[in-house]
């Protein structure tokens, strides 16, 4: 089955996935009560693996779901050599529910949570060099957008949007503000300074997003974590998506409002995107070795 992995991590085992179940009662299931991470193995190592696993915590935390993810480095290693990917690149995903139990809204008492994962083959562009166009919406979504949840339906149904009418993302927007998009960060380069919203419960703190603001600021490039106003598209310069898939895609249109003429992509996220490979390819991150 094309885009299915062979093997599943599933509560303690290594199985094949098609023998993976889950229960009807799984609060995953029931609520999409539950956190998931994405992450990235390039060149044989985790690229920024023990950010995403910070990130992980910090959101098992938020909904009170407890979990020690420091047992997850030797999990992984084991279930990406099962897959036969232990020097390819791959997506690794992660999910942690909070377990089974009869339906009812309160959190349940001392039940285990259900514990997922599984690898699969992917393979990134040394540079994300397709511009990309987007659409915005209102966001209507819930006002936790910082919490990585498995309850995605807004985002789901933005993207679905997006897709349908011809573009790549839907990006939201708050009060006039440009938050983020369905399933990405969003920047803005304006009179040379780059732009993104603050990293409040409005967005989902990207690792990418951090990454490339830390980026700008190693390579004296100014960077604000200010959010750019609906009303002032017309004045930006440029504009890019950030992502763990994504990479950094730079945005041709947002609307009607044109960044890229004749595919050529802006200086700022030109060399934005080089920085970016540069640090793709010299100084991948392995996750914590368990003794």
């Amino acid at each position: 089955m094309a885009n299915y992995p062979d093997k599943v991590f599933l509560n303690g085992e290594i199985i094949p996935s098609t023998e993976a179940k889950v229960s009807v009662f799984d609060r995953g299931f029931l609520f999409g009560d539950g956190i998931y991470e994405v992450m990235l193995q390039i060149n044989g190592s985790y690229f920024f693996g023990q950010e995403h696993l910070n990130r992980l915590s910090e959101c098992l935390h938020k909904i009170n779901i407890e979990y020690d993810v420091t047992v997850l480095p030797e999990i992984l290693k084991k279930l990406v050599s099962v897959s036969n990917l232990e020097h390819k690149d791959c997506l690794i995903y992660i999910q942690v529910t909070r377990g089974i139990a009869p339906r009812k809204h309160a959190f349940p008492l001392d039940i285990e949570p259900t514990v997922m994962a599984y690898a699969l083959p992917f393979l990134l562009p040394e540079i994300n060099d397709k511009p990309i166009s987007v659409i915005t919406q209102k966001d209507f979504r819930w006002h936790r957008c910082d919490i990585k949840m498995t309850s995605l339906l807004g985002n789901v149904m933005a993207n679905d949007w997006a897709i349908k009418n011809g573009h790549f993302e839907t990006v939201f927007y708050r009060d006039d503000k440009i938050t983020e998009a369905s399933h990405s960060n969003i920047f803005f380069v304006k009179n040379d300074v780059v732009y993104t919203h603050p990293a409040d419960e409005n967005i989902l703190n990207g690792i990418t997003r951090a990454i490339v603001i830390n980026l700008c600021k190693k390579n004296n490039i100014e960077v604000q974590e200010e959010a750019i106003m609906q009303s002032d598209l017309p004045m930006v310069n440029e504009a890019f998506l950030t992502g763990t898939s994504t990479q950094i895609a730079a945005i041709n249109m947002i609307d009607d409002h044109v960044y890229i003429k004749n595919n050529k992509i802006g200086p700022i996220t030109k060399k934005i995107q080089q920085l970016f490979l540069n640090l793709k390819n010299s100084q991948t991150k392995r996750l914590p070795q368990v003794s």
